[in-house]
Order: structure tokens, then sequence, then C-alpha cells
């Protein structure tokens, strides 16, 4: 018994995709732009797995498997990041961080 159709899931993953983008184009603090980077990564492996589900290839779930692999090595090295800018400049708004300077 199938309810959902390819579009539920992409439709989906574009509502996921926009709010993603939307809380990086408008957001300020380092930290929730960096986790809407991380659910606009979410809503690509989520069509990744739709569109290998209903063509019955096993191709895109394991593109996913890798995908979600390098982004737990993302993650620790872009949280190490923002805490490193925190500890050097005392904020992580991103309209604070404008100068390359020291």
């Amino acid at each position: 018994m199938e309810n959902t159709s390819l579009a539920h899931h992409l439709i989906l993953a574009g509502l996921l995709f926009v709010l993603g983008l939307t809380g990086v184009l408008v957001r300020r603090n380092l930290l929730v732009v960096y986790m809407c980077l991380e659910l606009m990564l979410a809503a690509t492996t989520l069509a990744m797995v739709a569109f290998s589900r209903f063509a019955h290839k096993m191709d895109g779930a394991v593109f996913v498997f890798f995908v979600i692999t390098v982004a737990a090595a993302e993650v620790a090295v872009g949280l190490a990041l923002i805490v490193a800018l925190y500890r050097r400049r005392g904020t992580i708004q991103s309209d604070a961080l404008n100068t390359l300077r020291d």
C-alpha cells in the first residue's frame, strides 16, 4: 500500500530546502546559519533517497550514506571554526565579523 508519491517527497524536500535557505539569508548568528545549511543538506539527501526508492535502485541511498559520513566530519570542523571565532572575537554574529584583520 503506497500512500506517498515521489511528488510528496520532493515537495517536502523542497520545503525543507527553502526553509534552510531562508534561515541562511535572514539569520545573523553563525550557529543558526550553520544549522540551516545542514537542513539544506538534509533536504537534498531526502530528495536523493526519494529518487532512489521510486526508481527501485540503491544508487541514491548508497550515495546518501557517503554524504552523511562526510557531513559528520563537516559538522566537527564547522563547529570547531565557530568555537575558534567565538574565542578570538567574543561573538558569533556575522555582522560583527566583517573584517579579515586581527
